[in-house]
């Protein structure tokens, strides 16, 4: 599981993770993105919810996590990041993490990543960001909190090369 701010690497190292794992990679973040392009009321739910920086509803969260996970191709494993955002969800899920990644970077950094992106998108607009900002610092506490007292949180540097991240989250893992 892969844990930080918008613009801290989560996906870079979640594909680079999957690829070298041989498993798959999962982004609640981009399961919402393609709900929210469905014209649906739940798509246009979804669409408004993320444009105004906000996080879903924990019971929507969850089922569409379970949902997706009950899918043969994750059976044998996978990478999942952007859940659990609050700590309601990380304690209702019970799909057998066994490390969870926290990628620490400042919300500078992020930030300065994030106007750098030649694909921006929809719900990356200054104010979703700074609220989205806000409510990570808010939420994830709770839930880093509660995986430090599993003994199953690593924190790493996110403020790094990619490569010299990758070796950290690798040596952590022994993989």
């Amino acid at each position: 599981m892969l844990i930080g701010i918008q613009g801290s690497g989560k996906s870079t190292q979640g594909n680079l993770l999957a690829e070298k794992l041989k498993i798959p990679y999962l982004s609640t973040g981009h399961i919402f993105r393609n709900m929210a392009h469905e014209l649906t009321p739940q798509g246009r739910y979804v669409k408004e919810t993320m444009n105004a920086g906000y996080l879903m509803p924990d019971g929507e969260t969850l089922r569409v996590v379970d949902e997706y996970l009950a899918r043969p191709e994750y059976k044998d494993g996978y990478i999942i990041d952007g859940f659990p955002r609050t700590k309601t969800q990380a304690e209702s899920f019970k799909n057998g993490i066994n490390a969870v990644l926290y990628i620490n970077v400042s919300d500078e950094q992020a930030l300065h990543r994030l106007s750098l992106r030649q694909d921006a998108r929809d719900d990356e607009t200054p104010p979703a960001l700074k609220n989205r900002i806000e409510l990570f610092h808010k939420y994830a506490e709770p839930v880093l909190d509660y995986y430090r007292k599993m003994g199953i949180l690593y924190e790493i540097d996110g403020e790094r090369s990619i490569e010299e991240i990758h070796k950290e989250i690798c040596r952590v893992l022994k993989v």
